[in-house]
């Protein structure tokens, strides 16, 4: 068979995945819709960060109860980024509450400099070029889309609350990376749920049910499409597609999650963006799009199919997965 003809069965054998993986994203994306909808209903910011990860807790539970003893000290790693995540995931929805979706959105994508940071000097990860040009990509966003001519002096204390969710993140993806490879994928994103609970089931148990509990029909509707649309059900679908199609066309497909914050923003929600957010938008799409991950190492697969740790592939540094 020609290298051509290869080529095309091989796309046309990823295209399926790839859609399910960039599907995965949008869903991601969506996230501001439900989490503005349960803050106008009078929910909590913690009670809405609860139960994003508690339906994924609960399925996801009796997997935990299973590990080897030998696995328990990486499961613990998983349940800190949970815990860390849980918390920090507060600060976004925080945020939401008077800062404009799509300058929360354009701080919680700046989530990969954070990534490189902790790497860099947690696990001695030291970044490459490509990696720290799109990071300087991601600040300049940033800082377009907080500047004063794009958002309001008093809206600023909540944006820098609101960057709890990506150094919080960053901080996961690197316990992803460098302590919970040894485990199934799905055991992964079990620790990662069951910890971030733990972590707002007391805020949960303190709050008074006005604020802890939908009060109306509808707001356990949003509940349920946050919980399951946004969080588990994209979550398993992310993790079995994305080593089918590489970390270079996950990282792509990625992409589309930042631009569908922008749209719900803009065409759901009502709310007016300015060209400098839409300049930030386009800055972080680039940025993600034109610094991919190399295609000759696909450590998205070996983080999510531990069968390939035993081929012991050439080390890859963090900074070349994401970006």
């Amino acid at each position: 068979m020609s290298e051509v003809a290869y080529g095309v069965l091989r796309e046309r054998g990823t295209l399926l995945p790839t859609s399910l993986v960039v599907l995965s994203c949008l869903c991601f994306g969506t996230i501001p819709y439900f989490a503005k909808s349960l803050i106008d209903g009078g929910m909590a910011s913690h009670s809405i960060a609860f139960y994003r990860y508690g339906l994924s807790a609960i399925i996801l539970l009796p997997l935990l109860l299973r590990v080897p003893a030998a696995q328990l000290a990486t499961v613990a790693w998983g349940l800190l980024s949970g815990i860390s995540v849980g918390l920090g995931w507060i600060g976004f929805v925080y945020a939401l509450r008077t800062v404009p979706v799509s300058t929360v959105g354009v701080l919680y994508m700046t989530y990969p400099v954070f990534t490189l940071l902790i790497g860099w000097i947690w696990f001695r990860d030291v970044p490459s070029r490509r990696a720290m040009t799109g990071a300087l990509m991601v600040v300049m966003a940033a800082l377009l889309a907080s500047s004063p001519a794009a958002v309001e002096p008093r809206h600023l204390a909540a944006m820098l609350i609101s960057l709890s969710a990506p150094i919080s993140f960053g901080f996961g993806i690197n316990v992803l990376i460098h302590k919970l490879t040894p485990v199934r994928p799905i055991v992964r994103v079990a620790s990662f749920s069951v910890g971030a609970s733990l972590s707002l089931l007391p805020l949960i148990l303190w709050s008074g049910t006005e604020t802890a509990l939908p009060q109306s029909v509808t707001g356990w509707w949003l509940i349920a499409g946050l919980a399951l649309g946004t969080a588990l059900i994209p979550q398993l679908v992310y993790t079995t597609f994305a080593p089918q199609i590489g970390a270079a066309r996950s990282a792509v497909a990625g992409a589309v999650e930042l631009p569908t914050m922008f749209m719900v923003s803009w065409l759901v929600l009502g709310e007016a963006i300015g060209p400098l957010q839409w300049l930030a938008c386009l800055l972080i799409t680039l940025a993600i799009v034109l610094t991919p991950a190399r295609r000759t190492i696909n450590l998205t697969t070996q983080l999510t199919m531990p069968s390939q740790a035993q081929k012991k592939p050439v080390p890859q540094r963090l900074s070349d997965t994401w970006f």
